[in-house]
């Protein structure tokens, strides 16, 4: 059938099969051209499909020619419908790494559960033995408690009072105010339990306890801080504090994993266009100004240039992990330049309907969401018959 994004606000609600293999193809030539990292052999990716997940299972694979199991909760097609883009990532990921004669081997399910972490750790033992690194970037808006059984949801919502600022519909281009009540202690709860260290915490105890954490072993869970701008809805809402529960979870694991000399860290990465973050009020218009002074300075990344910066700059140099004055790994360090951020100060001051074209790069923003579900790629034929069905990544 012939594909084409069809929207329902946020959300895109189907994806292009070749599309989402060339985002993948992209990434891998990538990070092909930098050069080898002296990185991780085995590699299990918790959130393994999308996003920074998807880009630190490329990385480690295609970067430190590593095996790698990838975790992640997708849709498979069906006739007439299209998978979610995941599906079709996580295919098009096998499929390239099974060609340059790598192990690569997903699991889709729930991982918040304990029946997919026992999967895991089984395949583990089975294939692998142990694992070196563990990447942790599952990004779920609700969670089922293992422990009690009770479905969390997390919220977008500022604490303490009603925040209002401007947005921007990026489909249409609008800009306009928003305003947003503010948590109450339930929200707020449920946030942490959902985006918050204790799953995280979770499959580090399990894996350790199965005697699959190589000696020395790292973990990675991913972050934001972000500008003064977003600080009421995101760092200092109920996100931000779910933020804190994760990186103090990080001191914890690093305590739990000391015996074996593992160490855990969060990784604060660059605000970058995600399903996301898409639904986020302020964060799109925020995120179009952004793009805009960062590409101007030639120092815009996507997830796939975080990434091997990450891998390469930060984590196996040889030398001790660089970190900030709370254990933070920055990789945000280029956004949050003072330059840049006094750039983006005034041009958001400056943020109408009629200016935004000008001043932002919305253009780009629409682009990258568009390329997060597979359209939009140079080398694609869209107008071709594309079979929804023919991609399937190999499922355990």
């Amino acid at each position: 059938m012939i594909i084409e994004p069809r929207m329902r606000g946020f959300i895109c609600l189907t994806s292009h099969p070749e599309g989402c293999a060339q985002n993948v193809r992209n990434q891998i030539n990538y990070i092909k051209a930098k050069g080898t990292i002296d990185g991780p052999k085995k590699v299990l990716v918790i959130g393994a499909s999308t996003g920074f997940g998807l880009a630190s299972r490329i990385t480690s694979a295609f970067g430190s020619n590593a095996a790698t199991i990838g975790v992640f909760f997708e849709k498979p097609a069906s006739e007439g419908k299209t998978a979610s883009p995941g599906w079709y990532n996580s295919a098009a990921f096998e499929t390239e790494a099974t060609k340059a004669g790598l192990y690569a081997k997903s699991i889709n399910g729930d991982a918040f559960s304990k029946e997919v972490k026992q999967q895991t750790i089984d395949l583990i033992k089975a294939d692998l033995g142990q694992i070196d690194l563990v990447i942790y970037s599952l990004a779920s808006p609700v969670r089922m408690h293992p422990e009690t059984g009770v479905l969390h949801r997390s919220s977008l919502k500022p604490i303490g009072a009603i925040f209002s600022n401007k947005t921007v519909d990026f489909h249409t281009g609008i800009v306009s105010q928003v305003s947003i009540e503010p948590a109450n202690q339930e929200d707020i709860d449920n946030t942490v339990v959902v985006m918050g260290g204790e799953d995280w915490s979770m499959w580090m105890n399990d894996l350790k306890n199965a005697g699959v954490l190589a000696t020395g072993a790292t973990t990675i869970a991913y972050s934001y801080i972000g500008p003064a701008v977003t600080e009421a809805v995101y760092r200092k809402g109920t996100i931000g504090r779910a933020k804190d529960h994760l990186e103090a979870t990080a001191f914890t694991i690093t305590d739990s994993l000391s015996d074996i000399g593992g160490k855990a860290y969060v990784s604060v990465n660059k605000a970058l266009v995600t399903q996301a973050s898409s639904a986020i009020p302020v964060i799109p218009l925020y995120i179009s100004l952004l793009y805009k002074i960062m590409k101007a300075n030639g120092i815009h990344e996507g997830c796939i240039e975080q990434i091997e910066r990450l891998f390469s700059q930060r984590l196996f140099t040889g030398s001790a992990v660089p970190t900030d004055d709370k254990g933070r790994i920055r990789i945000d360090d280029w956004e949050m330049r003072e330059d840049v951020q006094e750039q983006v100060a005034k041009l958001w001051a400056e943020a109408t309907t009629e200016t935004l074209p000008s001043l932002g790069d919305l253009a780009g923003y629409k682009q990258d969401f568009l390329n997060l579900f597979g359209f939009g790629f140079d080398g694609v034929d869209y107008l071709a018959d594309a079979n929804e069905l023919l991609m399937v990544p190999s499922i355990m």
